[in-house]
């Protein structure tokens, strides 16, 4: 039996940690074929909220439903259609590329995981060097094939913490052009990221959070930058 789902909705999420907050009463929804910027300083709650939208992380209060169905309703049929790259990207550099996808595709249970690996491999642009030592890999490299790994079980929601850090230009283009991919084909995504400009090249809405609330919901990321200093001024003012 599988799950899928064309809309995320956030009702209300906090998070506490003792009598610290780490999110309070966050609320917004994001829907197929959308990227969706998740905006903030360091400390906003941005990993958390991931985490929680992820299954690892259960909310204090409030709920995330996917199409309608709670993570407690659907348990590991839910977590199937959800794939994450964060900050560690859960790479094995031991193990050659092609073997880094084919242990993880064989985990999320891909029919036929040799066939699917060898497709992303290709989109990942890595075929030549499926046989090579992840360890050997530059920076750019290990981030194609991280994400492709978060790809491999064909997720309906993908969850991107900070894809961007350390990336040269050409990997940046190449990462913008997967997520674009990606949002043609009816993904859900929320993507994490101090670096505006790429932003406004690829996100199609933007949440912003200042000390765990929701400050902004921006559906036009045109002059990203100046929109986001401004709402964080008049975040850090309430």
């Amino acid at each position: 039996m599988s799950l899928d789902f064309t809309e995320v909705t956030v009702s209300g999420v906090a998070r506490h940690y003792g009598r610290r907050k780490a999110l309070s009463q966050i609320s917004f929804s994001c829907h197929a074929g959308e990227i969706v910027g998740l905006l903030g300083p360091n400390g906003a709650g941005k990993s958390t909220l991931l985490a929680i939208l992820a299954t690892l992380l259960a909310p204090s209060t409030g709920q995330v439903t996917y199409g309608g169905t709670t993570a407690a309703a659907a348990g590991a049929m839910l977590r199937a259609r959800i794939g994450l790259l964060g900050h560690d990207l859960f790479l094995y550099p031991e193990l050659t590329a092609r073997e880094n996808l084919l242990f993880f595709a064989r985990l999320h249970g891909v029919a036929d995981p040799v066939a699917r690996v060898g497709e992303c491999l290709a989109l990942a642009k890595l075929s030549e060097r499926a046989h090579d030592q992840v360890l050997g890999f530059s920076r750019g490299m290990r981030q194609r094939l991280a994400l492709e790994r978060a790809l491999v079980h064909a997720p309906r929601l993908l969850l991107l913490d900070e894809p961007f850090t350390g990336l040269d230009d050409a990997s940046t283009l190449a990462l913008i052009g997967r997520l674009r991919e990606l949002r043609s084909a009816g993904c859900i995504m929320l993507v994490a990221t101090h670096d505006l400009d790429v932003g406004e090249a690829v996100f199609d809405r933007a949440v912003i959070l200042h000390d765990g609330r929701l400050i902004a919901s921006e559906g036009d990321v045109r002059n990203l930058r100046k929109r986001y200093q401004d709402r964080l001024q008049a975040g850090a003012a309430s």
